[in-house]
């Protein structure tokens, strides 16, 4: 099978065959979309609200040339692809809105988009790639649209039945929150059906899952359900209230666990919760962990990694402050608790580091297909990590030094609950052979992790 191709299995092939006798997607079982981890890059963390078409096609072209081989999939166009101006202070970026109230993308920055095409020619394009296309939005109904009291597409409802007026997002007011009612839910059917003809597979919903907006998720879940297309849902900011485990994985394929991720290794456990640091994110992948399958994910956020810049979302153009190390030590730990891996490099400023941390088709493996992932070690400064891999295939071990000193360890195998005797030990990260040992000892440097497959 050509990398990067598809793996038919057998809900996959069941969905297959309802379309093919009923000519239709029917309502389908959502991990179809999902069944791995999805894998894909973010224009947030390096362009923020500026990315422009010739950008993001020139970012694809090199997404699809260098990465998509090692099971990269989606190409995400983050927030504010309807300003005309983004550079501009807010309520001055001149949004571009339909007369049914739904934004639109700007033209003078997405020209392919003229003629009333929005994103369906961006997306046909990514398609023809064998990529995946995605796009951000925030929560509600613009304000725009209810000074106007515009129309809802497809029913006889206005903005103004729809909006709630008295709720809007802590940290952007473009749009109203939306009412528990009939109007509501024709507003975000509406959106679906638009983001369904544009050919969008992949939705990241901002400003709705902190505080855990129920009514919205659910009335959005519904709107996507009967789009005709399987839309990846994935809510964002963090952290997601674990009361809400349940519903939330019922409901998106992907939810944030944290708030927004940038390039910290630490910052005290009583600062402010933006943004996040690396080390915090141990607590929470832990606790989040049980709640990691097919079709729905814990989403740690996306990698911070590489070139930040021209417009990082948060702070001034520059390299990741992350070392090697620390890169190696959250590409460890997505992989092992299985999160999803969404990076926000300049793909055009690539280094050769940051493609090879991203680009080690063993450690990708573990993200992508292990299995019983756990932590089996928690101490202050040492964190253990295992999984399964698949087909019997023997363990994964992952081991973290939290600590700002070189740590030695030395394990036995029923330390680690594995059967005593000498087992093949490979390191993932030197892609390398180590024999057959009885224990696995090694000295990690400060923040850094070591990956290994023991059968």
């Amino acid at each position: 099978m050509r990398s990067g191709a598809a793996k038919f299995t057998l809900p996959a092939i069941l969905a297959f065959l309802v379309v093919a006798v009923t000519g239709s997607p029917a309502r389908q079982d959502m991990s179809v979309i999902v069944q791995t981890p999805p894998m894909g890059w973010n224009s947030w963390d390096a362009w923020g609200y500026t990315i422009n078409e010739s950008q993001f096609r020139d970012s694809v072209t090199w997404f699809h040339n260098n990465l998509q081989r090692f099971s990269w999939q989606y190409v995400v166009i983050d927030e504010g692809w309807f300003a005309q101006h983004p550079e501009n202070p807010a309520g001055h970026q001149d949004y571009t809105l339909s007369d049914d109230g739904l934004y639109l993308p700007a033209v003078n920055r997405f020209p392919s988009a003229a003629g009333g095409k929005g994103f369906r020619p961006l997306s046909d394009w990514v398609h023809s790639l064998g990529l995946k296309f995605g796009i951000h939005i925030v929560r509600g109904i613009p304000r725009e649209a209810v000074s106007r009291n515009l129309g809802i597409a497809g029913s006889h409802f206005s903005a103004a039945d729809a909006a709630d007026t008295t709720d809007t997002c802590e940290w952007n007011s473009d749009n109203y929150g939306l009412k528990n009612n009939k109007a509501a839910q024709a507003y975000y059917d509406s959106v679906a059906d638009l983001y369904s003809k544009w050919g969008v597979d992949y939705l990241k919903v901002d400003c709705i899952s902190r505080p855990w907006k129920a009514d919205e998720i659910h009335m959005m879940r519904s709107a996507l359900s009967q789009s005709g297309r399987p839309i990846v849902l994935s809510l964002s900011p963090g952290p997601t209230p674990i009361e809400a485990a349940a519903d939330a994985v019922r409901t998106a394929q992907l939810w944030r666990i944290s708030d927004d991720m940038w390039d910290l290794w630490q910052k005290p456990l009583d600062a402010p919760q933006f943004p996040q640091s690396e080390k915090n994110q141990f607590a929470l992948i832990t606790k989040w962990q049980p709640f990691a399958g097919p079709g729905h994910w814990p989403d740690a956020d996306m990698l911070p990694i590489g070139w930040l810049g021209p417009n990082p979302g948060w702070g001034q153009p520059r390299q990741s402050r992350l070392t090697h190390d620390e890169v190696r030590t959250m590409m460890t730990l997505w992989s092992i608790a299985r999160s999803p891996l969404f990076i926000g490099t300049n793909l055009l400023k690539m280094d050769s580091f940051t493609e090879s941390a991203i680009t080690n088709p063993e450690v990708i493996a573990v993200d992508q297909y292990s299995e019983n992932n756990r932590p089996v070690i928690q101490k202050e400064d040492t964190v253990v990590w295992m999984a399964s891999a698949p087909e019997h295939g023997g363990d994964y071990v992952a081991i973290f030094n939290l600590s700002d000193a070189p740590l030695s360890f030395n394990y036995s195998w029923p330390d680690l609950g594995l059967q005593l005797g000498h087992h093949p030990v490979r390191d993932l990260w030197q892609r390398e052979d180590l024999g057959r040992l009885d224990h696995i000892e090694a000295t990690v440097p400060p923040h850094a992790a070591k990956l290994y497959k023991v059968e």
